[in-house]
């Protein structure tokens, strides 16, 4: 049996053995066994956490797009490598073979190279789900420069700031997007972004809108006949295993973004072995990820995962609320979807309407349902069991971060027993440690403390861009020898992690630490919550006083909220105790998310403290207009 591919619980703990007590001479194997490689390895790893430096398969040399489509063409070039489905369902679904793949990177690797990219210079991509954005991805790897994603929804200045930090040479976006029944002008925001960027020095634009807009020659140039003119076989760049792969911004709690940097080969091999067993993919099957490249998720999960393992990947333009909120179910029984991994913001949105719009489409072609972006709470879960996996579908509650790469925590489908709003078991190669304040290992079951991880694995971010002081001093410094999550967690009595949500997301209250990820639970099982989140804010007596933001179901409850008020309070002090009970809850008709569906606790946190004035840049949330809102309403 390949330890390649997990099948069952007792394979899982035979292999995990291996991958810790040798954690090299496992992961060499797994290396040689299932990827290409130029030239191998002189050393398989070096660390030292004290000074943040990790190195995975140094001495090295591969090019990963050979990886993730040359290696496959000989017997996979007609099978679909991507099926691209556009955000309006009256137009039809593209699918893009594994041959027509190669042939469209190769032409885009050849476009870079013509405007002078070279291995080393980064390139910036803002653009929307459109294949595209893939392919230029995989171009970027096919000749060595290091692409940065910006998620297409963020502002100019946001935009702006992730340019210059890493100085991005060229920038491909686009005249602008569909998104559900809104048509959004992206050119405008590149205009402004650019004049404020004086690092780039070629602007490619995809025309997606037929906007009729006018470019800015010789700085700006039309994509597409570029593409129709450039040759479609372009040689692969031959990379070292540590060199740069991309950037990928993550927004730190104070301060500008965080530039993460993730490497080639360590990332290539735990991304594609993480995908392989984490969604159990087989030759067959069509996967699907609802998240944007923008995001780690949609790096790893989308694209190189998926690809490094010959499958067939989804990438969809729209949102789940258009044209109805049956959108996603339509997408899974068009194309026979069966691996679906969707973000818990989604679901809880999507269980907030009728039933109908789940019923009417068949979903038997699904075999796991996956979970992502932050814990699932359990009256999510079960809905999501329930009526999209039949009560008969695994779901894997997936824990990771844009700096860990790929995914650390979580059941393998068909082997680990799932148990709602637990992450379970660490995967292969994961050694997870819970530590108290003091920075002591706290050991045994039925324990709770800080989550870090003791030993390197293959992804793991190598630094921030251009400042190795602040990726040792966030994730090294807190804890000695230990890379630090920023979570807390708690294992219980059969070794199962439940993320109880960021450390400083616990608020001591009356000298009670108080985590929210419980009460917010707690909260959501009232039949007329949809959501909430809790923060701290000064109080006389306590230290800390609770403030919780409450999304009711129906807006136009006929019930007073004074009454739901007291509801609310007494769930907490069943489930939790009087300490957790709520000295404020206001109403709102929304919460402030980022794009990628996380609650922005820390804004709500200074609405709480009456710090309003110092927000900072909300313009990158999905939904900027309930900040003003909540702001408004504070004191109704």
């Amino acid at each position: 049996m390949s330890d390649y591919h997990i099948q069952g619980l007792e394979h899982y703990f035979q292999v995990y053995r291996k991958s810790i007590e040798d954690p090299e001479t496992f992961w060499a194997s797994i290396a040689e066994d299932n990827f290409e490689w130029h030239k191998k390895w002189d050393s398989v790893l070096e660390w030292d956490f004290k000074e943040a430096k990790v190195k995975w398969f140094k001495g090295a040399q591969l090019n990963i797009t050979v990886n993730c489509i040359d290696r496959h063409l000989d017997l996979r070039g007609d099978k679909t490598a991507i099926i691209f489905e556009p955000n309006s369902p009256d137009k039809p679904a593209t699918h893009i073979t594994y041959k027509k793949l190669y042939n469209q990177v190769c032409k885009m690797a050849n476009v870079l190279r013509k405007k002078g990219v070279k291995k080393g210079d980064r390139v910036c991509l803002y653009l929307p789900m459109v294949p595209e954005l893939a392919i230029a991805v995989l171009a970027c790897a096919r000749i060595g420069a290091v692409h940065s994603v910006v998620f297409a929804g963020f502002s100019a200045t946001a935009l702006a700031t992730r340019i210059n930090d890493s100085e991005c040479k060229m920038l491909i976006t686009a005249d602008g997007s569909f998104r559900g029944n809104k048509t959004i002008n992206l050119k405008s925001i590149v205009d402004e972004a650019v004049s404020q960027c004086p690092c780039v020095e070629n602007v490619l634009v995809k025309n997606i809108t037929d906007s009729g807009i006018s470019l800015n020659e010789p700085l700006e140039s039309w994509l597409e006949p570029l593409m129709d003119a450039a040759e479609n076989h372009c040689d692969p760049e031959i990379m070292e295993a540590e060199d740069p792969l991309f950037i990928l911004y993550t927004s730190g709690s104070t301060g500008k973004p965080k530039g993460m940097v993730h490497t080639t080969a360590g990332y290539m091999v735990y991304t594609a072995y993480t995908f392989k067993n984490v969604f159990q993919y087989e030759e067959e099957d069509v996967y699907w990820c609802t998240a944007d490249i923008g995001w780690i998720t949609g790096h790893s999960y989308i694209v190189y995962g998926p690809l490094a393992n010959g499958a067939t990947t989804v990438m969809f333009e729209g949102v789940p609320s258009y044209p109805d909120f049956g959108r996603f179910w339509e997408i899974v029984d068009k194309h026979n979807v069966n691996q679906f991994y969707t973000a818990p913001t989604a679901i809880r949105a999507l269980a907030k309407e009728d039933l109908d719009f789940v019923e009417r489409y068949d979903l038997s072609s699904l075999k796991v349902l996956g979970t992502v972006g932050e814990p699932i709470n359990e009256e999510a879960w079960h809905w999501y069991n329930n009526h999209v996996g039949k009560k008969k579908k695994p779901i894997v509650d997936t824990w990771w971060q844009t700096e860990t790469g790929g995914i650390l925590i979580t059941p393998i489908p068909f082997a680990t027993p799932t148990k709602p709003t637990y992450a379970t078991l660490p995967f292969i190669g994961i050694q997870p440690a819970l530590m108290d304040e003091k920075g002591q290992e706290i050991n045994g079951n039925q324990v709770d403390g800080r989550l870090c991880i003791k030993f390197p694995w293959p992804s793991i971010a190598r630094t921030i861009w251009g400042n190795h002081q602040r990726y040792k001093d966030t994730y090294f410094s807190a804890f000695d020898n230990m890379y630090f999550t920023g979570d807390g967690a708690l294992r219980d009595e059969v070794g199962y992690y439940r993320i109880t949500g960021r450390v400083d997301d616990v608020i001591i209250v009356s000298g009670h630490n108080l985590g929210t990820a419980p009460i917010e639970d707690a909260i959501n099982e009232h039949p007329a919550v949809a959501e909430s989140a809790i923060v701290g804010f000064p109080h006389d007596v306590k230290g800390n006083a609770l403030y919780g933001y409450v999304t009711l179901k129906e807006t136009g409850t006929s019930r007073k909220h004074d009454n739901l008020r007291k509801e609310i309070n007494q769930l907490i002090t069943d489930r939790i105790g009087p300490i957790a009970k709520l000295d404020v809850i206001q109403f709102t008709n929304g919460l402030p998310k980022t794009r990628s569906g996380k609650i922005m606790r820390r804004i709500l946190r200074k609405i709480a403290n009456n710090e309003s004035d110092n927000l900072g840049d909300i313009s990158t949330l999905l939904n900027p207009e309930v900040v003003s809102e909540i702001i408004e309403n504070k004191n109704s």
